[in-house]
């Protein structure tokens, strides 16, 4: 009897520890899920136990220790507990499954594993490469037909895309039993899901997933289009016409097809950002040249009801940044500086595209084009039109590899869930069925902005469309429901009007420009 209860006491004390030293490893996991450092995978977590051989034995002798009967039942809910704890510091949200390790990790494996992380400057710099980029050249034609309406909206949207990026950075993270918020969710998708559950954990995924690819894959046609644009007006006594000049551009971007990664693209990043400056600086000098014949009496006060909506899809489209905010952000040395990020990014975005597009328009007034660099002389217009289309052929790939990216992990990646089979052999290498996929997306790009070559009316749809839904409408609706008991009154107040104005202005550009596109096919307008 005495043996009995002295087995049962050092069974409870047995659990009593395992319970205590479960805890203690929740909240240490916790805090170094704070610094970046994410326990992701069993994996994982075994190769940091193999750099510690004492830490090793002592889960051996744990193990060893464990007993038969009653224990079996302790052991199950001290698991149970370890599982809770450090699902809550999971990159994905999940926690690890409650099968045996597998002794598969090492120091080494992990060490190659680890990803270099980028300042809070480098991001911002990312940040200011998508928001300042080449669209920029239609913001003159949305103050054409919104007037000093449409210059506050430059500044309204700079706002609103500021907030809802922080936001959306917001529904990344979970508070901990200890207070302290912790990264559950890596991506947008992740986000969507989350909000569906547990009625349909993957509906909302899928809507971000065509969100993006449309936004992306309107992004490539738009490149394609504008490319074609400058060219035939650079050279106007060519006889070649805007789709032959597309077509010309697309047999440029057909190695495209065979990108792997975007390691080799990045290295031109840099000298697009230059370019895009330089352009900038022209446009501007020649502008300010001509500032004593300034048209200040052309700038309205009332707007274009019919043409406005689609000026409202240009401005948005020309700071859409959320679809890479989540990845972004994962990847900072120091991701409490991301709010101060996202300030003064979108505040010099908001000044330099105010000015750009204030100063062309009093240029020229009611003569300014969808693309403002068409208004140029022809001898400056070359050199910055060939910039330009420079610029617009090396920023291609980026959208297009991440369409692909999208494509392949949600039809031809899904481990046995995909729709169709793996598109990759053994080795890693692209079959070649998927490859010519890939050259097709190409192709699809090229016959899309060959068939429909308006520059403006495009970017006003797909800002309308996917840019509306992307910085606007669904990270205010995802706010509101992963983080409706934490909101204040103001913030709830904001998620609401920022989504019912989004929705509105989205309907609205998307019907207008729609209506723009029927009358210029109609009247056969070109740009």
């Amino acid at each position: 009897m005495a043996h009995l209860i002295r087995h049962k006491i050092g069974n409870k004390l047995t659990n009593a520890a395992n319970t205590v030293s479960n805890k203690s490893q929740a909240k240490v996991s916790g805090m170094f899920a704070r610094l970046g450092f994410q326990a992701a995978t069993d994996e994982e977590g075994l190769g940091f136990v193999d750099c510690d051989d004492l830490d090793y034995d002592y889960r051996q002798g744990m193990q060893m220790g464990t007993l038969q009967g009653d224990e079996e039942g302790g052991e199950m809910d001290g698991g149970d507990e370890l599982m809770e704890g450090d699902s809550r510091y999971q990159r994905d949200g999940t926690g690890p499954p409650g099968s045996s390790l597998k002794n598969t990790g090492s120091c080494s494996e992990l060490a190659s594993e680890v990803k270099p992380k980028i300042t809070s400057w480098e991001a911002g710099w990312n940040v200011t490469n998508a928001i300042q980029g080449m669209f920029v050249l239609g913001l003159p034609y949305a103050i054409l037909h919104g007037g000093y309406l449409g210059l506050f909206l430059i500044i309204f949207a700079a706002v609103v895309c500021c907030y809802t990026g922080k936001i959306l950075i917001a529904c990344l993270y979970e508070e901990n039993e200890d207070g302290i918020l912790v990264r559950v969710r890596d991506s947008y998708v992740d986000i969507a899901n989350a909000c569906c559950q547990p009625r349909f954990p993957s509906l909302g995924g899928h809507i971000v997933n065509v969100a993006q690819i449309i936004e992306l894959i309107m992004t490539c046609i738009l490149y394609v289009v504008v490319s074609g644009n400058l060219m035939v007006n650079s050279f106007p006594n060519l006889p070649v016409s805007q789709k032959a000049w597309s077509v010309i551009a697309t047999a440029a971007l057909l190695p495209c097809a065979f990108l792997k990664n975007l390691k080799s693209v990045s290295k031109f990043s840099l000298l697009c950002t230059i370019a895009h400056f330089v352009i900038n600086i022209l446009v501007i000098a020649y502008c300010l040249s001509r500032a004593r014949d300034w048209a200040w009496d052309k700038v309205k006060f009332y707007i274009d009801v019919k043409k406005f909506p689609i000026s409202i899809g240009i401005i948005v489209f020309s700071y859409t940044s959320q679809i890479f905010l989540p990845s972004l952000e994962g990847n900072m040395q120091r991701p409490s500086e991301f709010h101060c990020m996202m300030d003064w990014t979108h505040i010099g975005a908001c000044v330099l595209k105010g000015l750009f597009a204030l100063v062309a328009y009093l240029t020229w007034a009611e003569a300014t084009k969808e693309v403002i660099t068409d208004n140029l002389p022809s001898t400056i217009r070359a050199v910055v039109n060939m910039f330009l289309v420079a610029k617009a052929l090396l920023s291609y790939p980026l959208p297009f590899f991440a369409a692909v990216e999208v494509f392949e992990k949600s039809f031809f990646q899904g481990g046995g869930r995909s729709i169709f089979p793996d598109c990759y052999g053994p080795g890693g290498r692209i079959k070649s069925w998927g490859l010519s996929l890939r050259c097709l997306l190409v192709v699809f790009t090229l016959i899309f902005g060959i068939f429909v070559p308006h520059f403006a009316l495009l970017m006003g749809l797909t800002g309308s469309l996917t840019g509306a839904g992307l910085c606007f409408l669904l990270p205010a609706l995802f706010h509101l429901k992963l983080m409706w008991r934490k909101l204040l009154w103001h913030h709830v107040f904001f998620d609401v009007a920022i989504f019912i104005i989004g929705g509105i202005c989205s309907i609205s550009g998307f019907i207008h420009s729609i209506e723009g596109l029927i009358e210029a096919f109609k009247y056969g307008v070109e740009d």
